[in-house]
């Protein structure tokens, strides 16, 4: 096991598989700016999968027990199912999972849980039509996303999650109605605060809906109560409902930072690690890799790395909103949420 300048521990490893997106959703891929002349990574920039495989195994080997497949959409990568079946034999990976939009998960569900893939997320910030419409730029409707969540039930990866950014006078007053659609089924809805991802969005505080709201307003309609944690650098706080129907969580990274205990590192479509969700800047694997790099030059690259790690943006936010040239970031599509 390694640990960074805070004592936190290397647990957790995002997969960026593509940088690619059938969704221009406002607050990642924004349509005016992510047009049909946008040039995306050439396929030689793109790790193989033999290459994320490799990589993968030396991060688990330093401590990483959790990996979760991202994007981009991770279901546009071609022949994706290899790539989950190469994860899921390495020793000592106790969970692998993926985050999607699920517009093509009714075609896949199936040969990726065959292929290894234990669990899956599920974007899905409305189910109100118009408004999901609208926030995914694509004029897609609520019902082809459900069939995706129906489907990957069905195939058995479970349990499934949802997760739904609240945006401030955007979706926020459907809080509630997502949170009643998906109770009782064992699904786990998951409410997250609009964050300032990237350098594109727009962001901006007052924007932001407060997890503490987002519970009020559903604990009125639907009482909760509060969860303890599943481990430590969990991300979400988690609630049941009283009547033990199931439960919801929120991510609040806004308000209630959780640098602390954050314990992940990113690897993103062209090979570089990052060590915060909101770092400016990599450090390339894929390039030394190519060039002949060992087994060991690697792990003695990643160790140092994570050692030096001191981030903790989340925990900084308040001082740098004052300021009138913030910080640039790596982009959420390039290295997933």
């Amino acid at each position: 096991m390694i640990t960074d300048t805070f004592g936190r521990p290397l647990r957790d490893l995002r997969i960026s598989v593509t940088d690619r997106c059938n969704f221009r959703c406002p607050y990642c891929m924004p349509a005016e700016i992510f047009g049909e002349s946008y040039q995306f990574l050439p396929r030689e920039e793109l790790l193989t999968f033999e290459e994320i495989s490799r990589l993968a195994r030396i991060f688990v080997g330093l401590g990483v027990n959790k990996i979760r497949v991202t994007g981009g959409e991770p279901l546009l990568r071609n022949e994706l199912h290899l790539l989950v079946a190469m994860l899921a034999e390495i020793p000592g990976l106790n969970d692998l999972t993926l985050t999607t939009n699920a517009f093509l998960l009714p075609q896949q569900a199936q040969g990726l849980k065959d292929a290894g893939l234990r669990r899956i997320t599920v974007s899905l910030d409305t189910l109100d039509d118009e408004i999901f419409k609208v926030m995914n730029g694509r004029g897609v409707g609520v019902d082809r996303i459900l069939q995706g969540i129906r489907q990957a039930e069905a195939v058995g990866l479970s349990p499934i999650k949802i997760n739904a950014v609240v945006q401030k006078g955007v979706n926020d007053h459907t809080v509630v109605d997502l949170a009643r659609y998906f109770q009782g089924t064992g699904h786990i809805v998951r409410f997250i605060e609009y964050m300032d991802v990237g350098n594109r969005n727009g962001w901006k505080w007052d924007q932001v809906v407060p997890a503490a709201e987002i519970i009020q307003r559903i604990d009125a309609e639907m009482p909760l109560e509060p969860l303890e944690g599943n481990y430590r650098g969990e991300v979400a706080q988690r609630y049941r409902y009283r009547d033990g129907s199931g439960e919801i969580g929120v991510i609040a990274s806004v308000t209630q930072a959780f640098c602390a205990d954050c314990t992940r590192s990113r690897l993103s479509t062209d090979g570089k690690i990052y060590t915060c969700l909101f770092a400016s800047q990599g450090i390339s694997l894929r390039d030394p890799m190519r060039d002949g790099a060992t087994d060991d030059d690697l792990r003695d690259l990643l160790t140092g790395v994570w050692g030096r790690r001191v981030d903790r943006y989340s925990e900084e936010r308040a001082d740098l909103a004052t300021q009138q040239n913030a910080p640039q970031k790596i982009e959420m599509y390039q290295i997933g949420g």
